[in-house]
């Protein structure tokens, strides 16, 4: 018992002695120390070493242009002011130390609203070695903003920067570099990522120099890279987009003579198009430019709106030839104006409107017109889906065939409506 008690009277007085001697330690640093200069002040530049590591990365919001970002965000520098000499190689300390002597200067350029944690102390690590390295972490959370190009849209991809740097010293005083290198500065780990609709495919850094009015200043760069996942817009939209022009074509093999049946059909695909058009764009900012979205949508909307007007545009051939037929035949009788033969007139132009709506020329006309429909659209359909998933090697040329294609059949389509009014 006496052993016992003799031992933790003797931890007591080391721990004593060793609080004690970081006491004087703090208190001779602090000693004539004037947190208003930097390190080298008047004479050499000082040298900030940053790294980043994510704890939460998301949402990305396309309308905002934003992204959302957690993260410990350390700093390292070297203050000769602040070297001693003792048996704590460290010194780790509170967040309350972080006051009393000089800190950078350091904001984000692009953000549009930061957040320092405080609960339940404010997050921040602070520790000073023998050497005058400092080092200072604490937990941010920041909204920055995304610049985004959605002409590629849904198959797009964006690079959302992080810029950094000092607010008042020029890069004459302060240089920020990253402490790890270009590669390893910015860690963030598979588990920390929170998105629905990117993926996050990697990280790009670079250093920069921002020219303004009152001098040049070292910026820090990193650039996050995104690419947006096509499930959800491949399932809401894509296929529902594809089945409306499949179900246009029933028109074609409802009977021509159901002219109700026909019209209803082709105007109910039309809307259809129109409502799923309308909430594609509802997750999108309003930009003024289309999108590679729209252009699907707009070419399904041809083929829609086509299957419509090749229906109308029958029946009106199919009138003028009525018109024609008739009066051919009221040239031919005009002689024998009886009452009986009138009645035959009518009987037989009757008959002959009516063959010419049971078969002839319109059979081959609305055949024909399904297969350059079926056709163009297929076609379409792949040069599209080539679009999507060679984007990065043929985009231009598979856009220029997709094109193409639809102007070929909108221009065979109006020669053989021509040629069967000639």
């Amino acid at each position: 018992l006496a052993n016992l008690l003799a031992k933790c009277c003797f931890s007591q007085t080391i721990f004593s002695y060793a609080g004690e001697n970081i006491t004087r330690i703090l208190d001779r640093l602090l000693d004539g120390y004037d947190n208003r200069l930097r390190p080298g002040s008047g004479g050499m530049i000082t040298e900030v070493k940053t790294d980043i590591f994510v704890t939460s990365f998301g949402p990305v919001s396309d309308v905002e242009m934003e992204y959302t970002i957690d993260m410990f965000f350390r700093q390292t520098w070297v203050d000769e002011r602040l070297k001693y000499d003792g048996a704590v190689e460290i010194l780790r300390l509170n967040n309350k130390m972080v006051d009393k002597i000089w800190t950078p200067d350091t904001f984000f350029r692009n953000s549009r609203k930061s957040i320092a944690h405080n609960m339940t102390t404010p997050n921040k690590l602070f520790r000073i070695m023998q050497n005058g390295t400092v080092l200072y972490t604490m937990r941010l959370t920041i909204s920055a903003e995304c610049p985004m190009s959605l002409m590629d849209f849904p198959m797009d991809g964006h690079a959302c920067p992080l810029k950094f740097g000092s607010y008042a010293y020029t890069s004459s005083e302060i240089t920020f570099t990253w402490r790890k290198g270009l590669e390893a500065s910015v860690d963030c780990p598979q588990e920390s990522i929170s998105l629905l609709q990117y993926d996050l495919v990697g990280q790009r850094l670079s250093m920069e120099t921002f020219k303004s009015n009152t001098g040049f200043y070292s910026v820090m760069v990193v650039h996050f890279l995104l690419q947006r996942k096509l499930g959800y817009y491949l399932i809401q939209t894509y296929i529902p987009l594809i089945m409306v022009v499949v179900l246009s074509q029933v028109a074609f093999w409802i009977n021509k003579e159901s002219v109700p049946a026909r019209t209803v059909a082709g105007i109910t695909t039309v809307l259809t198009m129109t409502t799923l058009s309308i909430s594609a764009r509802q997750s999108l900012p309003k930009v003024s430019y289309a999108t590679a979205m729209d252009w699907f949508i707009a070419v399904c909307f041809a083929f829609v709106a086509s299957a419509l007007i090749e229906f109308a545009a029958v029946n009106y051939l199919a009138t003028l030839e009525a018109n024609r037929l008739k009066k051919r035949n009221a040239r031919q009788n005009k002689l024998e104006v009886l009452a009986e033969a009138s009645y035959d007139e009518e009987d037989e132009s009757a008959s002959s409107v009516s063959h010419l709506l049971e078969g002839g020329w319109m059979d081959g006309h609305n055949s024909v017109c399904y297969m350059l429909y079926a056709m163009c659209y297929i076609l379409c359909a792949i040069f599209y889906m080539l679009y999507v998933l060679l984007y990065s090697i043929c985009s231009m040329f598979c856009y220029i065939l997709y094109v193409i294609c639809y102007m070929l059949y909108s221009i065979c389509y109006k020669l053989y409506s021509i040629c069967y009014m000639l």
